[in-house]
């Protein structure tokens, strides 16, 4: 699909996972659920024309726009010349050194957020990355797959309920500020989207001591869905069946038990049972 901005052409790139929204209204809805404020510098994630960017940029302080399509630079230039608050950065975010590029542009003790528009198939992918990398940002909000802010919101025994919900509700509070139909994009996709809006906890109702051992521990977990936890214990973990039950039991769970049913504070205490379990360096 081939079209004019700003006086570019442009040419809409599905492998990118590129579909726009342009109603002026809407963007000014999402920009203000952003949370964003004067006080706010804005990380945003796939800016497409700038159509979000120009009224984050209209509410932040500063705005850095970071976009992987080299062909979307100048019409982005030309989309915030009237905001000298925002700039375009050309990278992927998977590639880039998100934090350095935070304390470039924004320095140490900026107040941060992030906004975002990520194409489906890479969204669990940039999700953790943006909550790993930058554990300053105050939110993040971003436009994904419903089904995948269905996921994000699912409790333990619900279908979708996995690595994804467990991790991002264990460093934020996550709503659903708004679904956006289909329609509401160019070119339409053929799913409609949420926008979903993850507020970092000041103070987590959960903490696991040792928060790399917990990804390991939730990814683990979950990577042969079908086999009951233990077993996956024993393939994550260099324990044997003796030590990973022992930690289970120690949790207060049982050795049958798979990993969809258990809490973010199951988790968080199993994990304390299997770092104890680990042989030490």
């Amino acid at each position: 699909m081939n079209r004019k901005k700003y006086g570019h052409e442009f040419h809409h790139k599905h492998s990118l996972g590129q579909n726009f929204i342009e109603d002026e209204a809407l963007l000014e809805e999402l920009a203000a659920l952003s949370l964003v404020t004067k006080a706010d510098c804005v990380l945003e994630i796939g800016p497409g024309f700038g159509a979000l960017t120009r009224p984050l940029a209209a509410r932040a302080k500063q705005v850095v726009a970071l976009e992987i399509d080299q062909t979307l630079l100048p019409i982005l230039r030309v989309a915030l010349e009237p905001h000298p608050n925002a700039r375009v950065v050309h990278g992927d975010v998977m590639k880039t050194d998100l934090a350095a590029l935070v304390r470039e542009a924004f320095g140490e003790d900026c107040s941060l957020r992030v906004a975002a528009n990520l194409p489906y198939y890479i969204t669990t992918d940039v999700l953790l990355r943006l909550l790993l990398s930058l554990p300053q940002a105050k939110s993040i909000a971003v436009m994904v797959q419903k089904e995948v802010g269905d996921k994000l919101l699912s409790r333990p025994g619900e279908d979708g309920y996995g690595p994804l919900a467990i991790l991002c509700r264990y460093y934020a509070d996550v709503r659903r500020a708004m679904d956006v139909p289909a329609a509401c994009f160019t070119p339409k996709p053929k799913v409609d989207s949420s926008f979903m809006v993850m507020q970092r906890w000041a103070d987590k109702p959960h903490r696991a001591a040792d928060e790399a051992l917990l990804l390991r521990l939730v990814r683990g977990a979950f990577a042969m869905r079908r086999k009951t936890l233990i077993n996956n214990l024993i393939a994550a973990f260099p324990l044997d069946r003796a030590q990973a039950a022992q930690a289970l039991a120690a949790a207060g769970l049982d050795a049958q038990c798979r990993a969809e049913a258990l809490s973010i504070e199951q988790f968080c205490a199993l994990c304390a049972q299997i770092e104890r379990a680990l042989p030490r360096a």
